[in-house]
């Protein structure tokens, strides 16, 4: 199949990073600049940050011994898009101010003036319409070779995919989805308030698979808000740290199981996705991992931190010496961090847009089977498929297991 390519290859840890920049010609004819084009061109570009060598963009000096004893090893002004350490390979942070929905759940049409719809990433009036024209949100698309956690702080999603598994969570809630040989899935933010605003808050992080599971069956799995354990932590002086385990064990606080072939099933991968917030004045030490993982935080809410005794601002992600316990405290705001740590699964990585696969010719091979297949096609009436406004929290699985949550 002819190709143009556009490749960057990166040194990053115990990897290679390959960038493609140019897509299959076929793909690429001008008849078929769809959605997916526009989705693989913005995502590329999108993810040429987190694999410009973290230890340069963090300021670590590796030719300083001593640099190595840090607790903390660098820091850097968080963006839209937040950089990652193997395995971890994307995480974005959505907030999002949505106005009262109107009858389809969607911001009355006067917000769509001066906007780009379909591809609207730019905040007006407090929010982003991303990909949606009508309802907010990622209208379907494909994915092959990682995984998904999408970790819902507030608001609702809307999910459908090409299995014909569907569902909603939100306020709490994270779904885990597996995407392995190929799965086409939308995520739309309904608006089903009428009366009131409808603020959205999410992260999603992708977690890369190792290639002996990129191919697996698609997967999604549901951590209900009730699922997901709560560590609490007061200190001497009566102030409270709370842990929500998403993945990995924090003391006797175990998160719920992943997905069976994901890279986090394994235990000695010590992956751990945490949400920790810390009341005014709180002071919690964050215990000691193993060596060989890599850990990053970071501070997207409150005013301040100092962690082993280093001053971090607002809004920064810090990379920290997984092997040493760290002391955070907090001044006078409630602050959150997030946690994601894990080892690192260190093979080739080649990206581009939608699929994460380890050779050029994977990538080809992903781009030729979405041409032909669809990976199942998409049996939904709507690419930006939402459900009945009074619907209530729910999972539909591919195999027709329904689970309720009201």
């Amino acid at each position: 199949m002819p190709v143009s390519f556009l490749e960057i290859r990166v040194a990053f840890g115990q990897s290679i990073i390959h960038l493609i920049c140019y897509i299959p010609q076929t793909i690429m004819a001008a008849n078929r600049r769809s959605f997916l084009s526009k989705l693989t061109l913005g995502a590329s570009a999108l993810l040429w940050t987190p694999f410009q060598g973290l230890g340069k963009i963090f300021g670590s000096d590796d030719s300083n011994p001593d640099a190595n004893k840090k607790s903390v090893l660098g820091m850097k002004a968080l963006g839209f898009q937040w950089d990652t350490l193997d395995p971890f390979l994307f995480c974005v942070h959505h907030e999002d101010y949505f106005p009262n929905g109107n009858d389809q759940m969607a911001p009355d049409p006067k917000h769509h003036v001066g906007r780009h719809l379909g591809d609207d990433f730019i905040i007006k009036d407090g929010f982003r319409m991303y990909h949606g024209k009508s309802v907010p949100g990622f209208p379907g698309h494909p994915h092959r070779g990682f995984e998904t956690v999408t970790v819902v702080r507030k608001g609702i999603v809307d999910h459908a995919d090409s299995l014909g598994a569907a569902g909603r969570y939100g306020n709490g809630d994270v779904q885990w989805m597996t995407a392995g040989g190929g799965v086409q899935h939308s995520e739309m933010f309904p608006l089903i308030k009428k009366d009131q605003d409808n603020p959205l808050e999410l992260f999603q992080i992708w977690l890369n698979l190792p290639k002996k599971n990129k191919m697996v069956d698609a997967h999604f799995k549901m951590l209900w808000n009730d699922s997901i354990p709560n560590y609490q932590h007061t200190d001497a002086n009566g102030k409270k740290t709370t842990v929500e385990v998403i993945a990995g064990k924090l003391d006797t606080h175990k998160a719920p199981s992943p997905p069976p072939n994901s890279w986090a099933s394994e235990v000695n991968n010590h992956i751990a996705i945490w949400n920790i917030t810390l009341e005014p004045g709180a002071t919690w030490t964050l215990p000691k991992s193993v060596e060989g993982v890599n850990r990053m935080l970071y501070f997207y809410e409150g005013e301040q931190i100092t962690i082993a005794g280093e001053t971090i601002p607002k809004y920064h992600e810090i990379r920290v010496d997984p092997t040493h316990d760290l002391t955070i405290a907090n001044p006078d705001h409630e602050s959150q961090i997030l946690m994601l740590q894990g080892r690192p699964i260190g093979e080739p990585v080649i990206q581009y847009g939608p699929f994460v696969m380890n050779t050029k010719e994977e990538i080809n091979k992903a781009f030729q089977d979405y041409h032909d297949t669809k990976f199942g096609g998409w049996p939904w009436p709507r690419t930006d498929q939402v459900h009945d406004r009074e619907r209530g929290r729910f999972a539909k699985h591919a195999d027709g297991r329904l689970e309720e949550k009201g």
